[in-house]
């Protein structure tokens, strides 16, 4: 249960004053629908008010607040014209300016005769002062309230900057005082205040928030709840019974002999890693993090031979058929080599095709099962399933990881993921994972030239499209994001496909992310067999097919793409035996951050490398889209900013845990309040779960 001091918070902003069911999804919509959000949603900027000059001396541009007489009401002789209110002091006019205003309201608010305070930005037109719109028209008692430093607040549509900073203002105004959760010795050695000291400077700021040592003090409030529900996620995870396994090494030896290579040093690591964790009595739950083509598939298969080799079953799950399709393709030839049986289940298997897969599974006659959702299935049955590898893991949940993991007894997790993460996001989204890194490319893996050209060259690029394919190389041509909204990015695929087939004829073919499954799938099966030669797509490409025979990836206005991004699609290509180019086409002007993005693509094909410059480029919140990415999203801290404290917040939850692992000390009660203000309640059910 969620403890009774925070109930004021985690009420709806609803029973905020001024905030009625009109108001309400535009407050959801901007900060969330409870009181809470809007304690999150801290100001961006400030505006000082505090100038209080004379009419006549009051400058073009700046904020200024006046005391003015109300001289006269102006109303327009047509609704296109301004109403307007003429004002003055001993040394001068003032003009207020209004568009589509209501004059009842305007008359209420500046009586004629009296006395008003008008603070707003002052312009200088046709040689009258003037202020449109003021900010604030308030009676002379008013004075003081008005001439302030005023926070201003990010917006959404049909919101005004009073409105939400009224909201904030009565949001603070329920925070209560809550315990010390911080250790005493570090809270003074950084000098920082209590959370809602830190809160009420924030809300009500002289200056920009940025540096302000309280702004840092929340930040770690909001590291240290995710480093220790994470860092519970992971003691509960240990103390459920796993099993020891281990095999006696004959099926991977025939299969290390089967492979045309010889495995990495990365890779023999990771194996190491893998199987000390399969055969402790832990059960394993393990992050297998490498480029695209750095032998992830072959590392998850030597594991799964582990698993067959102590008389188990194995499963690996891909997001795609595709995918599912890829994996099988590689591990078919290398499992028979050793005698392993292997199958391959998807949606697309129906009737007695796959019922005869699921008797083989529950009878133990399937060793290792590849496939994709579809292993979900209530009615798939395992004889005994111990290990379970899942790729891409940002495409499936957390739930749907426990669903499979579900089919067996202390079933071991794997992990796989291409995307490269940088070790501080690593900590805040995968911290109740141990991880393995593939940093070291498989021999043989050539090189991709890359260079960055601008988009006036179009014709240029064109013509060197047309003689790679003269030379029996294909083709991708990914276009831009336009913008957040597949129409617009559909048009511009449609558009360059329209082009490129009115050049090159029917070898050219499109895909995009509003095609069925079936028909997408369709078009790059025709591209991988060599039926197309050109294949214009948006990025539904970023985790697809391997197509040894591609060897030039163009990315149309470059600088509109995430680094990880353009690094995840310049890895489609550079799998084959021949030469690789990867032409990034920009649009000018460029900016400084899209020039430096580009710089480091073409300085660097190392992905951890590339994640880490992503990080510091665009800061945490955006890197590797977080939104796609199930990465935390943080509401203050920002790791490019904050990777110091996340270091020392990730020590502060072991040194906790270590002490007080159920929490129940004074400062573990306050620790438990700090994890439901963030909403990190699931850690504390593990307490009780235990």
């Amino acid at each position: 249960m969620r403890p009774q001091s925070l109930f004021p918070l985690f009420a709806p902003v609803t029973t905020l004053p001024g905030i009625g069911p009109r108001l309400a999804p535009l407050f959801e919509r901007l900060v969330g629908g409870r009181v809470v959000d809007l304690l999150w949603h801290l100001p961006s900027g400030v505006i000082d008010r505090r100038f209080n000059p004379k009419v006549a001396e009051a400058p073009s541009g700046q904020v200024a607040t006046l005391v003015v007489h109300i001289d006269a009401h102006l109303p327009p002789d047509s609704p296109r014209r301004p109403y307007r209110i003429r004002c003055s002091d001993e040394t001068g006019f003032l003009h207020l300016i209004y568009f589509h205003a209501r004059e009842d309201w305007l008359r209420r608010s500046a009586p004629m005769g009296e006395t008003r305070v008008v603070s707003g930005l002052v312009e200088h037109f046709s040689g009258e002062i003037q202020i449109t719109h003021p900010d604030h028209l308030v009676s002379l008692a008013e004075l003081d309230s008005v001439m302030t430093v005023e926070p201003v607040y990010p917006l959404t549509g049909g919101l005004s900057a009073r409105q939400v900073a009224k909201a904030a203002r009565a949001a603070l105004q329920r925070a209560p005082d809550l315990a010390e959760w911080q250790d005493p010795a570090w809270l003074s050695r950084q000098n920082w205040p209590s959370w809602k000291a830190a809160l009420t400077v924030l809300h009500q700021p002289q200056g920009p928030i940025i540096d302000l040592p309280e702004r840092r003090r929340l930040a770690f409030d909001e590291l240290l709840s995710n480093q220790l529900a994470l860092a519970m996620v992971r003691a509960h995870l240990r103390q459920l019974k796993g099993r020891t396994l281990s095999g006696d090494g004959r099926l991977r030896t025939r299969v290390i002999e089967a492979l045309p290579f010889t495995l990495t040093g990365a890779q023999s690591r990771a194996l190491a890693e893998i199987d000390a964790n399969l055969a402790s009595p832990s059960r394993m739950l393990r992050l297998l993090q490498g480029d695209v083509g750095s032998g992830k598939t072959v590392v998850a298969l030597l594991a799964m031979l582990t698993v067959v080799e102590a008389g188990s079953q194995a499963a690996l799950m891909a997001p795609t058929e595709i995918l599912a399709r890829q994996h099988m393709a590689t591990i078919q030839p290398l499992a028979e080599a050793a005698g392993v049986r292997v199958a391959l289940l998807t949606g697309r298997d129906k009737g007695k095709a796959r019922d005869a897969i699921l008797t083989a599974l529950a009878a133990g006659e399937i060793d290792l099962l590849i496939g994709t959702h579809a292993l979900f299935q209530e009615d798939v049955a395992f004889k005994d399933i111990a290990l379970a590898v899942i790729d891409e893991q940002h495409r499936f949940g957390v739930h749907q990881r426990l669903e499979l993991t579900s089919k067996g007894q202390a079933v071991d997790v794997l992990v796989m993921t291409a995307t490269p993460i940088p070790r501080t996001l690593l900590l805040t989204a995968y911290g109740d994972m141990d991880a393995s890194r593939l940093d070291e490319k498989p021999p043989g893996r050539r090189p991709v030239a890359t260079r960055v050209v601008p988009l006036a060259r179009l014709d240029e690029v064109v013509a060197a499209v047309g003689r790679a394919v003269d030379h029996g190389g294909r083709v991708y041509w990914v276009c831009p994001l336009v913008e957040e909204s597949e129409t617009s990015d559909l048009a511009a695929a449609e558009e360059r496909h329209r082009v490129l087939a009115s050049v090159f004829g029917e070898r050219v073919g499109l895909v995009h992310g509003r095609m069925k499954g079936p028909a997408k799938d369709k078009v790059m099966a025709a591209f991988a067999e060599g039926a197309l030669d050109i294949l214009v797509a948006t990025t539904v490409i970023e985790v697809g097919v391997d197509v040894a025979a591609a060897t030039v990836m163009v990315i149309e206005h470059a600088e509109r793409f995430g680094l990880a991004q353009l690094h995840q699609l310049r890895g489609r290509v550079g799998r084959g035996e021949r030469d690789s180019t990867c032409l990034l086409l920009y649009g000018a002007p460029l900016s400084e951050t899209a020039k430096a993005r580009l710089e480091v693509m073409r300085a660097t094909e190392d992905g951890f490398r590339i994640a880490e410059e992503d990080l510091r480029l665009r800061g945490g919140g955006e890197v590797l889209g977080t939104r796609q990415s199930g990465l935390p999203e943080f509401h203050i801290a920002d790791l490019a900013l904050d990777g110091d404290l996340l270091a020392v917040a990730r020590d502060d939850a072991a040194l906790i845990l270590a002490r007080d692992p159920d929490l129940a000390s004074p400062r573990g009660e306050a620790l438990r309040i700090l994890l439901y203000l963030f909403d990190r309640d699931a850690a504390v059910r593990t307490l009780r779960s235990g």
